[in-house]
């Protein structure tokens, strides 16, 4: 069992380990030392429960967090910048003995004093800075879980007055505020310092200061979060390994040496010749890429990447290791499946109305997943429309509540004609700035979009409204945003999950539209649709559902050929009567829904029994189709 490292203090001054193996490497240039120092915190971090000591940037404030000590962040990669050039390897000389030192460049911002500039022994080296962002539409049991699995234990460091720093490179007027002494919630994580966590009076006004100033500039900075009302600190990761393995928008967990220093905003005002910093672009940049490229770091800290590891699945309930690492978790879990299923069945009928169809249609929906490409087309996605929603007691608005509590990440969009011509949904490259502008589809992976059509009122959508109902369309039939460079587009692939809520049949697409049939009447809607559990004293058997959902996600699929047989010879027996009556479409349609039911049951490969239940459901809805049809003739 990993236990806090004291001996090696590898969280705290892991710039000291790298000194030491920097400083042992100078007699043997083969050591591999950069190699090795990759190694070295990989290797501690990998230990079991050692990543839960690392604080992490997502939900203590930076203010909280020791400059120079090992960080962690959940991120998503927003844009790219540029390769940027540094000191790999510098020479410094001691003013009292005029000693000359060799130091090591990697992992810092700023040089030590002294440095000897005309030095033959400088290495200039290349890195990769990539803005990221905390993983849009994060929900807050995410999070919750997160900060309740962290073993970090950090106070107000004393050797870092954030304000003080700031001051340097704004022109703030806050000198003498004197903000009462209290605890007060960060306004970017959310996070209640802990009780034993006792401050004196300075650092608790420090504290509250330092929050008004957080405020106060990030107003007047856009820190490119891709969603309206988005809260948490953006940061730039230096990357000095293996930066081609990342992509735009992969959302990991970066380990990597917190920068925090003064110095940044001084260099980045005031650039000249005796600089510490090496950076070929200086005479190129304009004054708006600089001021995008160089935020403050009190506001956007540096973070100089050691590991990452990829989220596939955003999932904090799920173990480290992947499911097919982890035979003993799979194994349980697959054995409770069909019964967490039957209660997640009986919950959703109850979320909704009690349609019983509907929220199998709703499961389905809510474990499918881009799992492959053909060509262009996305194979395993299963946008659903939900049409027949009412339009009182707020009822779509308390559906995605519910579905807010049960996946990792979220976005609610209601379809306003304000919101369609007003919003910016596709990211957009500014030249000027050197940057991606970032628009609400910029999502991680697995993202459940819940597109409210009942908020769509008369009117007329302007160009930027057409634009947009255009890049939802495309998201939901091809699973791609197409990034908008000016003189041409960018295809940039994506899954996102999409339910959109409808009165009658959506104006969007979609894979499967079922049409709700509430048992409620009307009169009763408020006080029952009250009475639906979305809050925390139900949070055992939800973390069952969310577990439930990751999963059936994450199982892979197969089909025998016996069953493939027997599939074609129904669909050849369903046409023989009636050729009309079922298409390759319904076909498709069909074998979707009957791999969906597979994984929903836990079971990896289709069987007969499951394409005949498959095939049951599809037949229901149809019909359900057929007869709203009948009834409001002028209705799809």
């Amino acid at each position: 069992m990993a236990t806090m490292p004291s001996t090696h203090d590898w969280i705290n001054n892991p710039l000291d380990v790298i000194e030491e193996m920097f400083a042992g490497s100078q007699n043997n240039p083969n050591s591999g030392w950069e190699a090795k120092v990759v190694e070295f915190f990989k290797g501690h971090l990998n230990e079991k429960d050692a990543h839960t000591w690392v604080p992490s940037m997502n939900d203590i404030p930076l203010h909280y967090l020791k400059p120079n000590s090992l960080v962690k962040f959940r991120c998503l990669i927003q844009d790219m910048f540029d390769p940027e050039f540094y000191m790999g390897v510098y020479e410094t000389i001691d003013a009292s003995s005029q000693a000359k030192v060799l130091r090591c460049g990697k992992y810092k911002d700023v040089t030590e004093f002294g440095v000897e500039f005309n030095s033959k022994n400088i290495v200039t080296s290349e890195r990769q800075t990539f803005y990221c962002v905390p993983v849009p539409g994060e929900n807050a049991w995410v999070k919750d879980c997160y900060a309740a699995s962290s073993q970090a234990r950090v106070l107000p460091s004393t050797s870092y007055a954030p304000n003080r720093q700031k001051r340097s490179y704004e022109d703030d007027d806050m000198d003498g505020v004197d903000a009462q002494p209290q605890k007060q919630r960060e306004p970017h994580t959310g996070l209640q310092i802990p009780p034993d966590q006792h401050c004196t009076g300075d650092a608790r006004r420090q504290e509250t200061e330092v929050a008004l100033n957080y405020t106060a500039s990030a107003s007047q900075l856009d820190l490119n979060f891709p969603l309206p009302d988005e809260k948490g600190p953006s940061c730039l990761i230096k990357v000095y390994e293996d930066w081609e393995s990342f992509k735009l928008n992969d959302t990991i967990e970066v380990y990597g040496i917190l920068s925090v220093s003064p110095a940044l905003g001084a260099l980045a005002e005031d650039k000249d010749a005796s600089s510490s910093l090496i950076d070929a672009s200086d005479s190129m940049e304009t004054a708006e890429e600089q001021r995008v490229h160089s935020p403050p770091a009190s506001l956007v800290p540096r973070l100089h990447m050691l590991y990452a590891k990829p989220l596939a699945q955003n999932n904090p309930l799920l173990p480290c290791a992947s499911l097919q690492d982890n035979h003993a978790f799979l194994s349980s879990t697959l054995n409770e499946m069909v019964s967490v299923r039957g209660d997640f069945l009986a919950y959703l009928t109850h979320v909704l109305l009690g349609d019983s169809l509907a929220a199998e249609y709703l499961i389905l929906h809510l474990i499918s997943s881009v799992y492959a490409r053909r060509d262009v087309l996305p194979l395993g996605k299963f946008t659903l429309n939900l049409s027949g929603c009412p339009t009182i007691s707020s009822y779509t608005e308390r559906l995605y509540k519910v579905i807010q509590q049960l996946v990792p990440s979220s976005f609610y969009l209601g379809m306003s004609l304000h919101n369609m011509n007003q919003m910016r949904m596709v990211p957009k490259k500014d030249y000027l700035a050197n940057r991606l502008v970032s628009g609400a589809l910029q999502l991680a992976q697995n993202t459940s979009l819940f597109l409210d059509e009942t908020q769509l009122e008369q009117g007329q959508l302007d160009t930027t409204g057409v634009r947009n109902v255009t890049a939802l369309g495309n998201v939901i039939s091809w699973q791609k945003v197409d990034y908008d460079f000016n003189y041409h587009q960018m295809e940039f692939p994506c899954n996102i999950n999409v339910l959109v809520a409808s009165e009658g049949r959506s104006l969007l697409p979609s894979d499967c539209q079922i049409h709700l049939k509430p048992q409620v009447a009307p009169d009763n809607m408020d006080e029952y649709l009250t009475s639906i559990p979305i809050h925390a004293q139900t949070s055992s058997q939800f973390n069952k559902f969310r577990l439930y959902l990751s999963v059936a996600r994450q199982l892979d699929y197969s089909i025998s050929d016996d069953v493939t047989k027997s599939v074609e010879d129904d669909f050849v027996d369903m046409r023989k009567d009636d050729p009309q009556s079922i298409s390759a479409e319904d076909l498709h349609r069909m074998l979707i829904v009957a791999r969906l039911l597979s994984l929903s049951l836990g079971h990896t490969s289709l069987s007969r029994d499951i394409w005949l239940r498959a095939k049951h459901i599809e037949i229901q809805r149809c019909c359900r189709m057929e007869q709203h049809k009948s009834v409001n003739g002028n209705e799809p």
